[in-house]
């Protein structure tokens, strides 16, 4: 089977592995979209997330769908599409009772936070624990589906804010995250969403997903106060400064976007004044589920995926990701080619 590989900073390359053996407990899945994600990303232009450096070959990808292609026990049949959730949890440890998700010493798809590196979806099979398949209702196309795991991010970042019914939301960043942050924020009944980004073409994007209103913010400033929610999805340090101004006082400012691993500066100012709560969001806990259930009821989601392109051309699959003007999430097929 072929597999895409990230060999170490700007070194990627399709190769033929042997066919992974199902083991009791797994389920054998025929990967057909594979999302690209910033991390992914990261792994291939800098050679490293943040402080998880590639230090041996590594598949990346963790947003997938595709169908079960074998499962020993008869519970999946064969050919069922389905998307998969990427976490095996760790080890409990306190304050965290019920949130698998922060447990250390856990493993996600795609990742090169262990060693060995835990290998990910971009590939044409993959084996995955049989709790981490998710069936996708009849009328959930797989195409679609490859957005439920950044959808689940989004989700539990809204999830993070607490109660957004009647909410005015900023969502900072128009990126992939972002524009499924919009999604998030309106699905959990928010009753205005403002999207501001520095480039025009992502917040042509947002408008056209159903924001309420767009702010560039190279050419106009967000007001002040003006907003119950920020989720701020960019992870630049001026971002997070504006969300600080941006937002009401005694507000939630939530960072989804992944910010490097070492001291940057932020304006703390109005969060001290305003008493501002400041939360981060990490990957997600069940948000998946209410994400498959939300792109099977709105087709339009799927408009967030702006380029699918053959796993033959990962290379340029991957330029092209990095490049917000032309893309939103693209994402590599894995049938192409067969």
């Amino acid at each position: 089977m072929r597999a895409v590989w990230i060999d170490g900073k700007d070194e990627i390359a399709v190769r033929e592995v042997p066919v992974p053996e199902v083991s009791d407990g797994e389920v054998r899945v025929r990967v057909t979209h594979v999302g690209i994600c910033g991390s992914d990303l990261h792994y291939f232009f800098d050679g490293a997330n943040g402080e998880y450096v590639v230090r041996e070959p590594l598949i990346p990808g963790h947003e997938l769908s595709g169908t079960v292609d074998h499962d020993p026990s008869g519970r999946f049949a064969t050919g069922t599409p389905v998307t998969v959730h990427p976490a095996r949890f760790g080890t409990e440890v306190h304050g965290t009772a019920g949130q698998p998700h922060l447990w250390p010493n856990g493993s996600y798809l795609g990742s090169a936070s262990t060693w060995p590196h835990t290998q990910g979806a971009m590939s044409e099979l993959l084996i995955v624990r049989q709790e981490m398949i998710r069936v996708l209702p009849e009328t959930l196309p797989v195409s679609r589906a490859v957005l439920a795991e950044p959808l689940g991010v989004a989700l539990h970042a809204a999830t993070r804010a607490g109660d957004l019914a009647g909410a005015r939301v900023l969502v900072s960043g128009a990126g992939p995250i972002g524009l499924l942050a919009l999604v998030a924020a309106k699905a959990r009944g928010a009753a205005h969403v403002t999207v501001s980004d520095v480039l025009t073409e992502p917040l042509q994007r947002a408008t056209a997903l159903g924001a309420d209103a767009t702010v560039q913010v190279t050419a106009e400033a967000l007001r002040p106060e003006s907003f119950d929610v920020v989720l701020e999805c960019s992870g630049a340090t001026v971002a997070i400064s504006a969300a600080g101004v941006a937002v009401r006082r005694r507000g939630t400012v939530v960072q989804v976007g992944m910010v490097p691993n070492e001291p940057r500066p932020v304006n703390l100012a109005p969060f001290i004044s305003k008493e501002v709560t400041l939360l981060g969001a990490f990957r997600f806990l069940d948000e998946i589920d209410e994400a498959v259930q939300i792109l099977d009821a709105q087709p339009e989601i799927e408009s967030v995926v702006t380029h699918i392109l053959p796993a033959a051309d990962a290379r340029h699959a991957f330029e092209v990701a990095r490049d917000s003007r032309v893309s939103g999430k693209v994402v590599v097929d894995m049938k192409q080619g067969e």
